[in-house]
């Protein structure tokens, strides 16, 4: 039985780091480690962090809250989601998630197929591993990620739409 990839190993603060939106992701396994058959990333959420809901249309994501409290929509149904709790949403359902809180929070994040972390790596800010905060979005930021996201079948539902 032959493997297309090496085992991968990421101790704590090791992994590609990126600010995306405000928020950090540091990447755990990619779809290079896992011949794309997956991507796991650890997402730090400042205050107000989070994303406008959204809609996949290639990768179900699941989200693994390890620290503090983030406000989890699914199908327009709000759900204060706390250390422990997992969502996972199949291709093609509105979500969304933000900290309403007033702490930072920490969660995992996967997708399956991998790939939306190709995104990520073309709109964010590249930050040194082991960062735990990014600078606020830039304008210039946001745009550039509502210009990529359908490239990569994501569908942002702006207020309004």
């Amino acid at each position: 039985m032959s493997r297309a990839h090496q085992p991968t190993v990421r101790k704590p603060g090791d992994g590609r780091t990126i600010a995306v939106v405000g928020d950090v992701y540091r990447f755990l396994a990619t779809g290079d480690d896992t011949d794309g058959k997956y991507a796991l990333w650890e997402a730090l959420l400042p205050p107000g962090g989070g994303p406008p809901p959204h809609v996949h249309s290639r990768e179900e994501e699941g989200f693994y809250i390890l620290e503090g409290e983030i406000t989890v929509t699914i199908n327009g149904e709000r759900v204060v989601a706390t250390a422990g709790m997992f969502a996972n949403m199949p291709v093609g359902t509105p979500h969304s998630f933000k900290n309403e809180s007033s702490k930072p929070a920490k969660m995992l994040i996967s997708v399956a197929p991998a790939g939306l972390e190709k995104m990520f790596f073309e709109v964010g800010v590249p930050l040194p591993e082991g960062s735990t905060t990014a600078l606020p979005p830039t304008k210039e930021e946001i745009e550039k990620l509502l210009a990529v996201a359908p490239k990569y079948g994501i569908e942002i539902r702006l207020p309004g739409d």
